[in-house]
C-alpha cells in the first residue's frame, strides 16, 4: 500500500491503518515512533520530510501494536512529541516540538485544537496533523525551499575577506547581516543586508538610517566590500549635515524629535517659554536657510517672523546654520549649560500631559496673560464640543478653556 498522498487523508483512524509487517516500506524511510512512557503518558516524536510535494510522491504511515506510529519523506524531518493525562483523553493532550515547526504552525493552533477534540484517536490526530502541516509548508515557501550550498560558499569568503570586525550581527539562516562602519567624525552607522539565494548574481536589500535614498551599484562579480565601500561613501556626502544636526541636539534644547534618528531632517528647537521654531533641513545642502515655521503666541512669533524676513538677505553659508539663525533672529537659544528641559516643556491645559501619541503642545493662547499651550488633537476636540464654537471652511473658532479668549484653529491640523 504505497499510494501517493494516502498518509495525508484527514479523518483516517486506526482501523483502516496497514499493518506494520505487510506494508513497511522496502525503501526504510518510515521514521519516528509513538510509544508509551511512564506510564500512562504517551510521548510521539514523528518525522516528515517534504511534504509541499506529498501529491508526487509516496509518504507513509504505518501502525503496530504498543500504537508506535512513523511517516517519513525525503527532504525535511520534524519533531513533535505528544504527552497524554493519565485519563488518555485526547482533547487535554499536550503537544511539545521545536521552534522551528511551532514557527511553522502558528498560524494553525487553532485548527490544531479542533483535531485534537474531533479525532477518535492518536493515530488519527497525527495524519490531520501532517496534512495541516503540508499545507502550512506550502504557504511558507522560504521554510522549505534549500538554498544552494553555493550561497553559503560565497557569503563566508565574502565575509573573511571583509574581516568580522566590521560585523555587527548575522542571523542563524545567514539571511540578514548587519555591517557597521564609522565615519571621519567617529559616529558609528550601521547598514542592515537582507540577502536572498541569487547572491552575488542579485544585490541584498540594504536598510540604512539615512535622510536620502541610498542605491548601491551592483555587477555579479561584487562582493560585501563593495557594498561597504559605497556605504562609506555615503556617509562622508552625509558628514555636513550631521555635523549641523549634531550642533543643533548639543547646543540647544530641541523639544521633538525626543530621540531623533540619524535620518530626522527636523528640530523643534525652543526659543522660550510655549515659543519654539521647527525647521527642515535639507540634507544635500545642510547649511542653506531651512525652513521655519513659528509655534507660540501670535505676539511673541509675530516679532520673530518679521526678523527672519528682514534679515534673510544676511545668510551666509560659509558659517554654521545655527549660528545663521541666531543672527536672523537676533537671539540667543536657550543654553542646556544653564537651563533644564522642564523650563520650556509646559503640560497641555486639557489632558495634563506633556506627551500625547508622541506630540507635544504646539498651540497657545494668544491672550499674553495666559499663554496657555493645548496639543492640537486636545484644543480640536475642546472647540468641537463648546455649543459656542463655529467653524468656516477649515478655521475652527472658539474660545480659551481658562481665559475665555477667542482661540481659531485649523481643523486640518487634526491629528487623525
Amino acid at each position: 500500500h504505497r499510494q501517493a498522498g494516502a498518509a495525508a487523508q484527514p479523518g483516517a483512524n486506526a482501523r483502516n491503518a496497514p499493518s506494520p509487517r505487510a506494508h513497511a516500506p522496502p525503501d526504510g524511510r518510515g521514521l519516528g515512533a509513538v510509544r508509551t512512557v511512564a506510564g500512562s503518558e504517551c510521548a510521539a516524536a514523528w518525522r516528515v520530510g517534504d511534504l509541499c510535494s506529498a501529491t508526487a510522491r509516496c509518504c507513509c504511515l504505518r501502525t503496530a501494536r504498543g500504537r508506535r506510529t512513523r511517516a517519513s519523506s525525503a527532504r525535511r524531518d520534524f519533531h513533535i512529541r505528544i504527552l497524554l493525562p493519565t485519563d488518555s483523553q485526547l482533547k487535554n493532550a499536550r503537544i511539545e516540538c521545536s521552534w522551528h515547526l511551532k514557527k511553522i504552525l502558528h498560524g494553525y493552533r487553532h485548527i490544531l485544537k479542533q483535531r485534537l477534540h474531533s479525532c477518535p484517536d492518536l493515530v488519527s490526530f497525527v495524519v490531520e496533523l501532517k496534512t495541516i502541516l503540508e499545507i502550512a509548508l506550502k504557504n511558507t515557501q522560504e521554510l522549505h525551499v534549500p538554498w544552494p550550498p553555493e550561497y553559503y560558499s560565497c557569503l563566508v569568503r565574502d565575509l573573511e575577506i571583509l574581516g568580522w570586525n566590521k560585523v555587527a550581527y548575522v542571523d542563524t539562516g545567514l539571511t540578514t547581516i548587519k555591517l557597521k562602519a564609522e565615519d571621519s567624525r567617529d559616529r558609528q552607522h550601521l547598514i542592515t543586508l537582507k540577502l536572498n539565494a541569487k547572491y552575488p548574481t542579485e544585490p541584498p536589500d540594504c536598510i540604512v538610517d539615512f535622510p536620502v535614498q541610498f542605491a548601491i551599484s551592483w555587477m555579479p562579480q561584487d562582493s560585501l566590500v563593495d557594498i561597504h565601500n559605497q556605504f562609506l561613501a555615503a556617509l562622508e556626502s552625509l558628514k555636513e549635515f550631521w555635523d549641523t544636526m549634531d550642533e543643533i541636539d548639543g547646543k540647544t534644547w530641541v523639544l521633538e524629535p525626543e530621540n531623533p534618528a540619524r535620518c530626522a531632517t527636523s528640530r523643534r528647537i525652543a526659543i522660550g517659554s510655549n515659543v519654539s521654531v521647527n525647521i527642515e533641513v535639507d540634507p544635500r545642502h545642510p547649511k542653506m536657510l531651512p525652513e521655519c515655521y513659528f509655534l507660540g503666541a501670535d505676539h511673541v512669533v509675530n516679532p520673530l517672523r518679521t526678523k527672519l524676513n528682514s534679515n534673510m538677505h544676511l545668510w551666509d553659508p560659509e558659517i554654521s546654520l545655527l549660528q545663521n539663525l541666531k543672527d536672523l533672529l537676533e537671539i540667543d537659544f536657550p543654553s542646556r549649560a544653564v537651563l533644564e528641559k522642564s523650563d520650556f516643556t509646559k503640560d497641555c491645559g486639557i489632558c495634563y500631559a506633556y506627551r500625547l501619541n508622541g506630540t507635544t503642545p504646539d498651540q497657545v493662547c494668544d491672550e499674553p496673560r495666559c499663554g496657555q499651550p493645548f496639543h492640537q488633537a486636545c484644543l480640536y476636540e475642546w472647540l468641537q464640543g463648546l455649543p459656542s464654537s463655529r467653524q468656516s471652511f477649515n478655521v475652527i473658532f472658539g474660545e480659551c478653556p481658562y481665559c475665555n479668549k477667542p482661540l481659531t484653529l485649523k481643523s486640518s491640523m487634526k491629528k487623525p
